[in-house]
């Protein structure tokens, strides 16, 4: 069973009514709560949880880590977004949502700023399909319709995508790369740009539906990670003199 870690900082849903009203019992919970239709193990982890709920134990046993966060990113300790960074180089998949764009763990493994322009104007989203033979768009149609969702706009300084799967459109004119993959070492990265913390994105079932094969998608293989370092050679080498080594 694939094992699945939901991560949010868990912040705005204690301080501000709007968004406690869209997400009573927090944002991790709402999106391990359709996970949870799946054959999927899922458990949830915080901000303000001891290592930030993100420990040894549970990174080893967790095969999938979603992560929402927004105004608490510089809060997030440098000690685990490299315990993280290590788990995704080793095969965990990592799914970053909405403005963990932001997040150190996402900058750390995109390696440039990850910065974009965003307005938040009660807007219409269309969120467009363009690479359909792509697993994660699986039971999805041309395009997402979302009645509200805040706006980002390009340019998005991320390095170009292994695979660009869906590219919004909003009716200021602006659009933007709202789905892409990544590889790094033996992980898989997908970025979903919806989720503003006050619009009910997490309801939408197609929303619900691209997350999941998100999920699917980024679940570790079983291939071997590479010994770095040091290496002795695997055939004998003569040197000049003519002596093996």
């Amino acid at each position: 069973m694939l094992q699945v870690t939901v991560w949010n900082e868990f912040r705005h849903e204690k301080t501000d009514e709007a968004v406690k009203k869209v997400y009573p019992e927090g944002i991790h919970q709402q999106i391990a709560q359709f996970l949870k239709e799946e054959d999927f193990s899922v458990r949830t982890a915080t901000l303000d949880e001891p290592e930030h709920g993100l420990t040894e134990e549970v990174l080893t046993n967790t095969d999938v880590l979603i992560w929402w966060g927004h105004v608490a990113h510089q809060e997030v300790s440098d000690e685990i977004v490299q315990r993280v960074y290590q788990c995704v180089l080793e095969g965990m998949g990592l799914v970053v949502l909405h403005s963990g764009h932001m997040s150190k763990i996402f900058m750390k493994l995109m390696g440039t700023s990850c910065d974009l322009k965003w307005r938040e104007a009660q807007e219409h989203c269309r969120i467009w399909t363009v690479m359909p033979s792509h697993p994660i768009v699986e039971g999805i149609g041309e395009y997402i319709e979302l009645e509200k969702e805040e706006m980002y706009g390009e340019h998005f300084d991320i390095p170009t995508p292994d695979d660009l799967i869906f590219i919004s459109w909003y009716p200021g004119g602006e659009v933007f790369r709202s789905g892409c993959t990544y590889h790094r070492g033996n992980g898989k990265i997908f970025y979903f740009q919806p989720g503003h913390e006050t619009y009910p994105s997490y309801y939408n079932k197609e929303v619900q539906k691209v997350i999941k094969n998100g999920v699917r998608w980024c679940q570790p293989t079983q291939n071997a990670y590479p010994n770095y370092g040091h290496h002795d050679p695997l055939e004998s080498i003569t040197n000049k003199k003519g002596t093996e080594q």
